[in-house]
């Protein structure tokens, strides 16, 4: 996928990136007369992306060029060593790809216990044993295989350049790798990777170049079976990793039937699982219309507003701790968790007053680092992308000689039902560890339909807080009329079932906390209200707007949107 040179112009195309990135990053953008649209996390992905579209690519190969120019530029979450999700409207057809990480095949349920079958500190989240099987290279394969239009070595080229050239990294994405110096000083080969960089000289990536021109040339084989297969596995060697030979080798990804579902005028087309994301937005959405009573005249963000939701999120998330996982281990039987008699049920069971108390929350039936970007092409074709290494950085561990980071998706299974991950999520059997096992995920790149067309097209990283985030973002924009700009920047708050007493809020690092008295009042409620451990969400987000397009990225970090009309050598192409 990749070539052995770099055209002059492409050195022309990176060395305007390098000159431009100081530049304020135009973070909404609409246009009446354009007719493709991008939201991505950061400001080199954004110029691939739109350089792929005005060389006539499609969608999904500029979500393909987007993503591996991620893997280096957008250290911190952008991955070739992780896996994700990604949503596909191609022409009439509609398509979900399950790029999840597995479990190795030496993993067992009881690995990360020590004698007294206590989870040992950290182990699920620093170092190799942290690592799943990588689905990031498998995926971007499958669905250029499946959609692509323009050769595969031409949209990988772009990420070779940025690795081989080098960029100027953002000041923000400095100061998170300094601040992880410590957390894996010692412990993984973290530091001699990035301990160097500086916001104001060029970062360069020779090993992972070498990588990704392999990939260009020899397509996801050589990952999976080749020169950095081999890379990875000694690595693991090193690093008391698990992750062997066959398991690459064994890899693959799978497209899925994605979770469909009528709501108001809309189609919903999201996640399914081994992702949590798309029954989680798809009950909540329907559950708010349910309560329409309990909901009319309150306040977005009002103390009222956010117990209501709040009572609702925790019945979401124990049906996910009960129902979700693996399908191809456990059977998750989504169509009743969706249906709607099933999520009226759920709604009836809200306290529009006070705390539920957890032992009246039972499951309902009887018997996360991430990055998203949207995209929308000139023909109207999306592509809702979310991928991951997990936490930031993943397991910190790089592979040496290939020059990428190593997720630490492991964590993202129930090391002991009941226990919390990083996300202080529970989950029981249908999450446990087994061998070759995708772990449950959050991720929820989401379309909105609208008679057949795409109307949105939304995502987010998160962790835990990812499918609470789409949701209000849809309701913001929806049912309160704000502009996408305003429903991305918006305070967004979450409750995860566990503490039932805890409201945690993003939003304080760009000025917008909730409000003090809205804290007051939650407090005469029964609850505690704190800042979120973590800023969470990037919302990149793509919507209609009459014959255009609006595109807004989340003013939390660096992401940029732009609407434009593609050159017009691409029309006739």
């Amino acid at each position: 996928m990749h070539l052995k040179t770099i055209s002059i112009g492409l050195i022309l195309v990176l060395l305007s990136l390098i000159s431009g990135c100081n530049k304020p990053l135009n973070q909404t953008a609409d246009s009446q007369n354009s007719s493709a649209a991008i939201a991505i996390p950061d400001n080199y992905g954004a110029r691939v992306a739109e350089d792929i579209l005005n060389s006539g690519g499609n969608a999904v190969d500029a979500a393909v060029a987007t993503g591996f120019a991620l893997a280096v530029t957008f250290i911190d979450a952008g991955n070739i060593g992780g896996g994700g999700f990604m949503a596909v409207k191609m022409d009439d057809e509609i398509a979900f790809l399950d790029y999840r990480e597995k479990a190795p095949l030496t993993a067992h349920k009881d690995m990360y216990l020590d004698a007294q079958g206590n989870v040992i500190d950290n182990i699920t989240l620093i170092g190799g044993q942290a690592a799943g099987v990588p689905g990031t290279v498998a995926g971007f394969w499958e669905a250029h295989k499946r959609f692509g239009k323009l050769p595969w070595n031409e949209v990988v080229k772009p990420a070779i350049a940025l690795a081989a050239n080098g960029f100027i990294p953002a000041p923000i994405l400095v100061d998170s790798i300094h601040s992880m110096e410590q957390r894996f000083n010692g412990k993984t080969n973290f530091n001699d990777y990035f301990n160097h960089i500086n916001s104001s000289k060029v970062f360069k990536q020779p090993e992972l170049a070498k990588t990704l021109s392999r990939i260009a040339e020899f397509g996801a084989d050589d990952f999976y079976r080749g020169k950095t297969a081999s890379l990875i596995v000694e690595e693991m060697k090193r690093s008391n990793g698990l992750i062997s030979a066959d398991d690459l080798q064994q890899y693959s990804a799978i497209w899925r039937e994605p979770v469909r579902a009528n709501w108001r005028e809309y189609e919903i087309v999201s996640a399914p699982p081994p992702s949590s994301g798309g029954f989680a937005i798809v009950q909540l959405l329907k559950m708010k219309d349910y309560l329409a009573e309990h909901f009319a005249n309150v306040d977005h963000n009002s103390a009222q507003y956010i117990h209501l939701i709040a009572e609702m999120e925790k019945r979401v998330f124990a049906d996910r701790a009960e129902y979700l996982g693996d399908p191809d281990f456990f059977d998750v039987d989504i169509n009743t968790l969706i249906n709607d008699n099933y999520v009226r049920k759920r709604a009836a069971e809200v306290n529009p007053k006070t705390i539920s108390s957890l032992k009246s929350i039972n499951p309902g039936l009887e018997s996360p680092n991430t990055t998203h970007y949207s995209i929308v092409d000139q023909w109207g074709n999306a592509v809702s992308n979310t991928y991951t290494i997990n936490w930031d950085y993943g397991s910190g561990v790089v592979v040496s000689g290939a020059g990428f980071l190593l997720n630490n998706e492991m964590d993202d299974f129930s090391a002991k039902p009941g226990t919390p991950n990083i996300f202080g999520v529970v989950g029981n059997v249908a999450n446990e560890i087994q061998p070759g096992k995708r772990m449950l995920s959050s991720m929820s790149p989401t379309l909105l339909l609208k008679d057949g067309e795409v109307e949105m097209v939304v995502g987010t990283p998160g962790g835990s807080t990812i499918f609470t985030t789409v949701f209000q973002v849809i309701v913001n924009i929806l049912d309160f009329n704000m502009t996408p700009m305003e429903a991305v920047g918006a305070t967004r708050f979450h409750h995860q079932l566990v503490p039932a007493d805890l409201i945690t809020y993003s939003g304080f690092s760009i000025d917008r906390p909730l409000s003090d008295q809205v804290i007051r009042d939650l407090a005469r409620k029964g609850y505690r209200t704190e800042p979120h451990s973590f800023e969470y969400g990037d919302v990149q987000l793509v919507m209609k707007d009459g014959n255009s397009w609006i595109a807004a990225s989340d003013p939390r970090d660096r992401g940029q949107s732009r609407v434009f009309e593609p050159t017009p050598k691409t029309r006739d192409q």
